[in-house]
């Protein structure tokens, strides 16, 4: 009996597995968990700069071409730091590079929201007071508060709002797209080392559903966080003198960096204590199959042979003979077009809508995270099920995206129809000819006032002064501003009119569920195209160039797309504005747009893009038809170019790589 229960005993233990392996992070599932939350987190910080780069360009004074290029920043630490990745591979601890990562991107994201802290409080006009005896703003005959600022205070303002500002939220970027780089490429890496066949696929499928609705999640938040008053932490609510509504209003949108740098902060810890390596993952369906240990292993890359200096010689000649391949090279032309339209219109299409619908910054990112993005994932998801579902080949990928582009096209054109022009502003548009109106000219009023009042004959004003305004009437209760009075410049029947604070708005308002609906329409189509155009990479390039491929692909992407596109759109909205904000001398935002300008530069970038990727597309597929003409000819052979390579041997591969960087 003794035996027996010896023999028992042992059994029980050696079919137990030891303390470390049942560990948490010794488990590819909790490593899948930890991952798709870091991403969300990481993405998460993107979505929302994006969804607040038009309040950051308000509350200091940005152009558009300046908030374009601190959008593009992150991509340069990226785009430096990228190719080395596909070298280092598993030869590092790729959990702690991964943790590493993510704790640079959180004190970036920190860095971010640092200068709301280091400067002043927001001061949206140095001229008006909400106090009752005070009539600052107004219409003062024989005043001399009108006064430009002093040399002294413009640089004290200069000192604590201005200057050091941008280098730091640039330094912010260029830290967070370094945090970045080593995220999603190693933690896919060790996902497909450590997982089984048959669950491989499903982890990766989360990954890219997070890597989806990841910036809907920035977005929500940015329409959260922007609904608060940016000096929420400064003041109390009572000492807010503005509406939502108001154009000067800037929310708190340094709030969502802090909120994100804690979420990824918290999400990089679990990644110090993965293990480099880990056992691999035995599914129902595998262990049937008998395995030697040398299956369960992963595959050697033959990259990992290669010293430094080997790789960085090969890469650019494997990156050329990639190139030269015309379906990869059209193919990834066209998704440069799609890119580079959606790194534009993530950036500034909250601004259009705030600017053409007059809506808030809170109610437009809500539109584009809530509607557009979901739409999008929507659309990713159904093409990649078609083609499962249709085994589709690679022509086949061919003419889904060149289909899907071209009613992309039908869509995106009738929304250069769906605007109207600026509202009436007197001494601005639609002539400048009135600027110094003879009604108001004795009122001095101050050149940087910014106080929009509209007017009772549905005209619009610069300010109350500027409307020759002599009175206004508070609430009794809160002390805001009612309306003004006694308004020189606004004549109804004979008398003085009054005006009322605030923009008098755009005509457009209810074209805006026409616009959301044909633009929701445009996202979900263009998003056909995403998985048959990455096929179609994966099926016409060499298989031993696959990860190179890639690879260079995200790389032209950056440099092209996503580095360049913010930039450009931001130059074309800047060309479009009719009077500058002007703060001690200098310009700041702009007050005012062309709209019929602002619409069809802005909208005409994005048809100028589909219009190239379904040219590419296009071509790719009078390319593939050729081909396919060609073999036909062929007796008894049904094959594609493509379908007769055939795949050498880590070896062999390995001996090129090698021959390559000799």
């Amino acid at each position: 009996m003794m035996a027996s229960d010896l023999q028992m005993n042992s059994e029980q233990l050696r079919s137990k597995p030891p303390a470390r392996c049942r560990s948490p992070f010794n488990s590819i599932k909790f490593f899948v968990l930890c991952h798709g939350m870091l991403q969300l987190a990481q993405l998460l910080v993107s979505g929302y700069l994006k969804s607040s780069i038009s309040t950051i360009e308000r509350r200091y004074g940005f152009s558009s071409q300046k908030s374009g290029i601190l959008a593009s920043f992150n991509e340069v630490g990226n785009t430096v730091l990228i190719v080395f990745v596909s070298f280092f591979g598993s030869r590092v601890h790729r959990p702690r590079f991964i943790g590493g990562g993510a704790l640079v991107a959180s004190l970036a994201a920190l860095m971010m929201a640092l200068p709301h802290f280091i400067s002043g409080p927001y001061e949206y006009t140095v001229h008006i007071s909400q106090s009752k005896d005070d009539n600052s703003g107004l219409c003062q005959l024989e005043s001399s508060f009108q006064t430009p600022l002093s040399n002294h205070s413009c640089t004290q303002q200069e000192s604590h709002a201005q200057q050091g500002v941008f280098p730091l939220l640039l330094l912010g970027q260029l830290l967070l797209g370094i945090g970045g780089v080593p995220i999603q490429p190693f933690g896919i890496s060790y996902i497909d080392d450590y997982a089984s066949k048959r669950n491989s696929p499903f982890y990766l499928g989360i990954l890219l559903a997070v890597t989806s609705i990841g910036p809907a999640f920035g977005f929500m938040m940015g329409s959260f966080m922007l609904s608060f008053y940016v000096d929420i932490d400064k003041m109390s609510k009572d000492e807010i003198g503005l509406e939502r509504g108001d154009p000067r209003w800037v929310g708190a949108w340094w709030l969502g960096f802090v909120v994100a740098a804690s979420f990824l902060f918290l999400t990089s810890l679990p990644y110090l204590f993965f293990p480099q390596q880990m056992p691999k993952e035995e599914a129902a369906g595998d262990a049937k199959e008998p395995r030697d240990e040398e299956e369960k292993k992963p595959l050697p890359d033959p990259i990992q042979e290669l010293t430094l200096t080997q790789f960085l010689k090969s890469f650019p000649r494997i990156a050329l003979r990639t190139l030269q391949n015309p379906i990869y090279l059209l193919v990834v032309l066209a998704q440069v077009h799609l890119a580079a339209m959606i790194a534009g219109l993530a950036t500034f299409m909250a601004k259009f809508i705030e600017r053409q619908f007059t809506q808030t910054a809170s109610f437009s990112n809500m539109m584009i995270g809530g509607v557009n993005i979901p739409l999008a994932v929507l659309g990713i998801v159904l093409g990649g099920a078609l083609m499962r579902r249709l085994s589709i080949s690679t022509r086949g990928s061919a003419l889904m995206c060149t289909s899907a582009i071209l009613m992309c096209i039908l869509t995106a054109l009738p929304l250069l129809l769906l605007g109207c022009s600026t509202q009436r502003v007197t001494g601005v548009y639609p002539t400048k000819q009135n600027r110094s109106l003879e009604c108001s000219s004795r009122c001095s009023c101050p050149t940087e006032a910014f106080n929009p009042v509209c007017g009772s004959d549905g005209v619009e004003f610069r300010s109350p002064c500027h409307a020759g305004c002599l009175t206004k009437v508070l609430d009794d209760n809160t002390s805001k501003i009612l309306k003004y009075t006694d308004c020189g410049c606004i004549g109804v029947s004979g008398s003085y009119g009054y005006a009322l604070p605030g923009t008098c708005g755009s005509d457009c308002k209810h074209l805006l569920l026409p616009f959301m609906v044909l633009s929701a329409l445009t996202c979900f189509i263009a998003s056909f195209s995403q998985t048959p155009s990455y096929m179609m990479i994966l099926r016409t390039v060499r298989p031993e160039d696959k990860s190179f491929a890639v690879g260079v692909q995200y790389m032209l992407f950056r440099v092209l797309a996503f580095l360049p596109a913010p930039v450009l759109y931001g130059t074309a909205i800047d060309t479009t504005c009719i009077i500058w904000g002007k703060k001690c001398g200098r310009n700041t935002s702009c007050h005012y747009y062309n709209m019929d300008l602002f619409r069809q530069r802005f909208l005409g970038l994005q048809a100028f893009f589909v219009t190239g990727a379904f040219v590419c597309f296009l071509l790719s597929l009078l390319v593939l038809r050729h081909r396919a003409g060609k073999q036909g000819q062929q007796a008894g052979q049904g094959y594609t170019m493509i379908d007769r390579e055939q795949s050498p041997d880590k070896n062999t591969a390995s001996k090129e790589l090698q021959s390559m960087a000799a």
